[in-house]
């Protein structure tokens, strides 16, 4: 039973409230990597100091990663603040044997 088992593995992705978009582009293919080969995403925007005030601008780049990422991978928590953490879940789509 241990055997068949499957371990879940999950990558992290980290942002800043002020990303540019190169670095959003390049992240974004790494999240795409990662979900493709079937591990669980956890993105995250670090705020530092008075970034704080720049939650929004954290909620809108997650949200739009999730966007960017629907057909390899479905969200299985929005973002959510935790301190001064935004964080949100993702999860490869099941791909049906055949």
């Amino acid at each position: 039973m241990k055997s068949k088992a499957t371990k879940i593995v999950v990558k992290e992705i980290r942002f800043g409230p002020n990303t540019d978009e190169h670095d959003y582009s390049f992240k974004l293919k790494h999240a795409h990597k990662f979900l493709e080969d079937g591990a669980k995403l956890k993105a995250f925007v670090f705020f530092k100091g008075r970034s704080i005030l720049y939650k929004e601008k954290g909620e809108i780049l997650l949200l739009k990663l999730a966007q960017d990422l629907e057909e390899v991978g479905k969200v299985e928590q929005l973002p959510k603040l935790e301190g001064k953490r935004m964080t949100m879940f993702m999860a490869p789509k099941v791909v049906k044997k055949k």
